[in-house]
């Protein structure tokens, strides 16, 4: 039981690491592009939440 919740807590760490909205943001472009079903929905929708959390972490700097 220890490794399999040691194994989780890594994959918590890698895919939420230090900012759950990017994770969050990337999720709903990921649940968006299944239910349009069209590929090119996920491209932009990274970019948008990569331009939202840099905006963010340099006002915060």
């Amino acid at each position: 039981m220890k490794h399999l919740a040691a194994f989780g807590r890594f994959w918590w760490d890698f895919v939420i690491g230090d900012d759950w909205i990017a994770a969050a943001g990337v999720l709903a472009g990921l649940v968006v592009t299944a239910l349009v079903a069209a590929w090119w929905v996920l491209p932009p929708a990274v970019a948008l939440v990569l331009a939202f959390t840099l905006v963010r972490a340099t006002r915060q700097a």
